[in-house]
């Protein structure tokens, strides 16, 4: 069931991802060659409990960590460790946070020291597949909309979008209908709706589209050992142009 929020509601999910978004930002400058992936996270849980919250994903079906922070290959939900960056990589961070039993989630890929072209080329599509897909998230619009717009933009410079990972509703659960495919047609899917908030989140490969599951049970890799990279922003959808409510 899709759930329209009210006024109150909003305004909860709203603090909630003001401080999602504030502690991405901070661990955005903190990536560089040879911080770990764990020390990234430690960050990021003292930043969230210093702002009031509660690290949305720690204790989440039994995962031990603030944040999910994947590395190269590693499209989503990767552990962190003692996996030192180095340069040339590119690192996802997710981060998810809660004010009053109502969730915030954001992500962003970010470069780590010097970089090859064809990664910054990745970067780039993975950010403007995240915009337009925002553009599409008006109310009477529908999901596919949105699906389409990342799809396409994708496929323009021959990449591939992840096709059994989604995004998703969001508000007293991290994950709530409507789920919110990277891929689609123009009109299809549940219609949007004044009231709605979603975490609209591009994951574009490389390669192919296949992705596998580790061993730990969570990180997510492609299937070809491409690399990936993972946007996402959560919207609330209005009468009028959509409000970022991750946006700084």
């Amino acid at each position: 069931m899709i759930l329209i929020k009210t006024q109150e509601e909003v305004e909860k999910i709203r603090c909630a991802c003001r401080v999602a978004a504030q502690t991405l930002s901070e661990l955005g400058k903190a990536v560089r060659p040879g911080i770990t992936t764990l020390e990234l996270d430690q960050m990021g849980e003292e930043l969230i409990l210093q702002a009031g919250a509660i690290p949305a994903f720690k204790g989440y079906r039994g995962y031990k960590y603030a944040t999910c922070i994947s590395v190269n290959e590693e499209v989503v939900h990767g552990i962190p460790g003692a996996r030192q960056l180095k340069s040339g990589d590119v690192v996802g961070v997710d981060v998810g946070a809660i004010i009053e039993g109502y969730y915030g989630d954001i992500a962003a890929s970010y470069p780590v020291g010097e970089i090859a072209e064809e990664t910054r080329k990745l970067l780039r599509c993975g950010k403007e597949a995240l915009e337009l897909a925002i553009a599409e998230a008006s109310s009477r619009k529908h999901v596919g909309d949105i699906s389409h717009a990342i799809e396409q933009r994708a496929r323009q410079d021959g990449y591939a979008v992840v096709r059994d990972l989604f995004g998703h509703g969001l508000g007293r659960a991290l994950h709530e209908d409507p789920l919110i495919p990277n891929f689609g047609n123009p009109g299809e899917g549940p219609e949007l709706k004044a009231g709605m908030v979603i975490a609209i989140e591009p994951m574009i490969n490389r390669g192919g589209s296949r992705i596998v599951t580790l061993p730990d049970g969570w990180t997510v890799i492609t299937e070809d050992r491409s690399r990936s990279v993972h946007f996402e922003h959560s919207i609330l959808i209005t009468e009028g142009k959509p409000e970022i409510l991750t946006l700084l």
